[in-house]
C-alpha cells in the first residue's frame, strides 16, 4: 500500500518546478526549446552529410543524424537547466 501512494504522489509532482522560457510574454517550457534545437541540429547533420558525400558510406542516417541531435539536445539541456 505505501508503494501505491509513492506512486500516486510521484505521478502528482511530476510536473512542478519546470524550468520555462520566456518568448513574446508566454511562457515556454525548456525542453521544448531543446527539442526544437536538437531537430535543427540533426537536420543541418543531415545536409552536411549529403554535402559531403558521407551519406552514401554510412548506413542508417535517420538513426545517426537522430542521435546528433539527441546528444545535442542533451547538452543545451545540461549545461542551460541542471547547472
Amino acid at each position: 500500500m505505501p508503494s501505491v501512494l509513492l506512486f500516486g504522489y510521484t505521478l502528482l509532482l511530476c510536473g512542478c518546478g519546470a524550468p520555462s522560457l520566456t518568448v513574446a510574454g508566454a511562457y515556454f517550457p525548456a525542453w521544448l526549446a531543446c527539442a526544437t534545437l536538437a531537430v535543427l541540429v540533426a537536420c543541418v547533420a543531415r545536409v552536411i552529410m549529403v554535402a559531403t558525400r558521407l551519406s552514401q558510406l554510412i548506413p542508417l542516417q535517420l538513426a545517426v543524424c537522430a542521435s546528433i541531435g539527441t546528444i545535442a539536445g542533451l547538452i543545451v539541456w545540461f549545461t542551460w537547466v541542471v547547472s
